[in-house]
């Protein structure tokens, strides 16, 4: 493990562990080589989850969109999963070796008895995602993510799982503050902070452009390697999402979104660009874009001459190229702006993978803040 430095927030002897994550094929991806996305977007049309006090609600997850992937270990001996390491939830689960729905028979699951440090806390969790449920109970048990080690951390162990049957993983580990986790459940990061794993709460996450291996979550502080420039930090809008404010949307130097401002959720959980429909349909006009089986879609010579989407983050400009905002799908170019976000709030953005492979990411709990600068 090498020690290396964050300024002002690292001291010198502090050591930042580095965890690689690989690039999976979306589910979309998939769907859409095989020619079934249509009918799969028809069929499970996105939903937002009800307020209810009893359950913990996260109505962002998308998992159809999740591409980036890690693996850690839970249980004495270690029984290995692969998680979502996701900025936009805050609980850590893993189906359970007596879940019963499709979904758990293409996963590992955890099992109990194989475990001499489980603990059953037996509270039952109900968690909502975008496109899927989770039913199931808390444990506790010993963690390990690389070189770190959380004990007794609490986590949920689904039995019953809806919508996640062709999910590239199989549980997820919640990154976001504690405020939103299920009543009883402490977040792992907040227990590694406590249990003196670090001494300043911060993770990092670098998002390779180019191929599958390479990218890397990181806790504890910042390699330098990975980035250009200076970090340029973020206020937090309030400490339960990873939200912050953007000035505005522009292209061509002209404003197209967001023109009194709005807020955007930073999330490593979702692959694309969320935002109310009807901003989404505007920039779409802009780019000459056509409907095509639910998605957008545009002449792939069009890549060569379409102009930055510039978002404006506390006074800074964040450029996303043609290259990064349109994807090639065999014979079609496709854009990675999606809407359906107005039921959650008119001003949402949510910015997905596709922003943050271009921008390196540093969530600093401790100040509550998100540092931002373009990724190597």
């Amino acid at each position: 493990m090498k020690c290396l430095v964050l300024l002002g927030l690292v001291a010198l002897s502090e050591c930042v562990v580095l965890l690689p994550l690989k690039k999976m094929k979306t589910l979309r991806e998939t769907l859409r080589e095989k020619n079934l996305l249509n009918n799969f977007l028809e069929e499970q049309a996105y939903r937002l989850s009800k307020n209810d006090s009893k359950i913990t609600i996260h109505p962002l997850r998308n998992y159809l969109d999740t591409a980036y992937v890690g693996n850690i270990t839970i249980g004495t001996p270690p029984q290995e999963f692969r998680v979502v390491f996701d900025t936009g939830s805050a609980n850590l689960w893993v189906p359970s070796i007596s879940c019963t729905s499709p979904a758990c028979y293409t996963h590992n699951t955890f099992n109990p008895q194989n475990s001499s440090s489980f603990r059953e806390a037996g509270s039952p969790i109900t968690i909502f995602y975008g496109s899927g449920t989770i039913q199931g109970f808390l444990g506790s048990d010993t963690v390990r993510i690389g070189n770190l080690v959380s004990l007794k951390q609490s986590f949920g162990l689904s039995q019953e799982e809806y919508g996640f049957d062709g999910a590239p993983f199989d549980g997820v580990l919640g990154l976001a503050f504690p405020s939103i986790s299920t009543k009883g459940a402490i977040p792992i990061f907040d227990n590694l902070w406590s249990q003196g794993a670090f001494s300043e709460p911060v993770f990092a996450f670098y998002l390779s452009k180019y191929k599958p291996e390479g990218s890397v979550v990181m806790f504890g502080g910042v390699d330098h390697r990975y980035y250009k420039g200076e970090l340029n930090w973020i206020p937090v809008s309030q400490p339960r999402h990873w939200l912050i404010s953007m000035n505005h949307i522009s292209m061509n130097g002209n404003i197209v979104a967001c023109s009194h401002g709005c807020q955007a959720f930073v999330d490593t959980g979702t692959s694309l660009i969320y935002s109310p429909t009807d901003l989404v349909t505007n920039i779409h006009k802009l780019m000459n874009a056509r409907l095509e089986n639910s998605e957008y879609a545009v002449s792939c010579d069009a890549v060569k001459t379409l102009p930055p989407v510039i978002f404006n983050i506390n006074g800074i400009d964040y450029p996303l190229p043609p290259q990064a905002y349109i994807t090639k799908d065999k014979n079609s170019c496709i854009s990675i702006f999606q809407g359906g976000l107005e039921n959650l709030s008119p001003d949402n953005w949510l910015l997905g993978d596709v922003f943050l492979r271009q921008y390196f990411s540093v969530f600093d709990r401790k100040n509550e803040r998100i540092g931002l600068a373009p990724a190597v």
